[in-house]
């Protein structure tokens, strides 16, 4: 499936984006919720991309250092500053951190058009609510936690270490993707392409329990291939 974010589709969800004629796509404003390895290597891709990024935590100060060398499209805040910032909201933070992050900014991060999943459960990190994402799956039980929010499982199967690699390929590396919500999935898509990778669309949000270290879909696989092994899973 090739997903594009158009211009008519920009307008449809409210978004003013200047494009570009060539790639049609265009720069967003991205609030990371967490900013460890994962969100300061994933966010830095998206800065070098173009698009404005507010990373946060809870002690925002200690990002600045980091912000600084990304530039002035780089920028750390709290995690309400970000999710207000964000027309697009990535979520990063431990699975056991999700229901304060549902309770406090749920309502916020359902207006987004997309919220970005690239966190998993880990159990020995994660305890109980750990256990009981494992068993529903990951997207399941975020959805239940942020109703009305668009959720899109995305990067979750790769490690952090070897996104700038990865991003460089001549042959592209594919991130499968899983959601319900098409909007946000064609948004999910662009912005993907846009870092370097081919976005392949594997399944529903329930699905996304196979986005997971150590699972088939896990690591770096070409597009086709990735096609070949989701459609061994169920």
């Amino acid at each position: 499936m090739t997903i594009q974010l158009t211009r008519r589709t920009a307008i449809a969800l409210g978004f003013a984006f200047s494009f570009s004629a060539q790639a049609g796509a265009a720069p967003l404003r991205i609030g990371t919720i967490g900013a460890g390895r994962m969100g300061s290597a994933l966010g830095a891709l998206f800065v070098k991309a173009g698009h404005e990024v507010m990373f946060s935590s809870r002690n925002p100060d200690e990002l600045k250092d980091m912000t600084a060398a990304l530039g002035p499209n780089a920028k750390a805040g709290t995690v309400a500053e970000a999710v207000a910032f964000g027309e697009v909201v990535f979520l990063l933070v431990p699975y056991g951190a999700m229901p304060e992050i549902a309770k406090a900014h749920g309502a916020a991060l359902a207006k987004k058009p997309l919220v970005l999943d690239v966190s998993n459960p880990i159990l020995p990190r994660d305890g109980a609510i750990g256990e009981k994402a494992r068993a529903e799956g990951p997207g399941t039980f975020l959805a239940g936690l942020m109703p009305g929010t668009k959720l899109v499982r995305a990067f979750n199967a790769l490690n952090f270490a070897g996104l700038v690699e990865f991003s460089k390929r001549s042959e592209r590396v594919g991130v499968p993707i899983a959601g319900d919500d098409n909007q946000a999935l064609e948004i999910a898509a662009t912005l993907i392409r846009g870092v370097g990778f081919e976005p392949v669309v594997v399944g529903s949000l329930a699905f996304g329990r196979h986005l997971l270290p150590g699972e088939p879909l896990g690591g770096a696989h070409s597009a086709a291939e990735l096609r070949k092994i989701a459609a061994t899973l169920k």
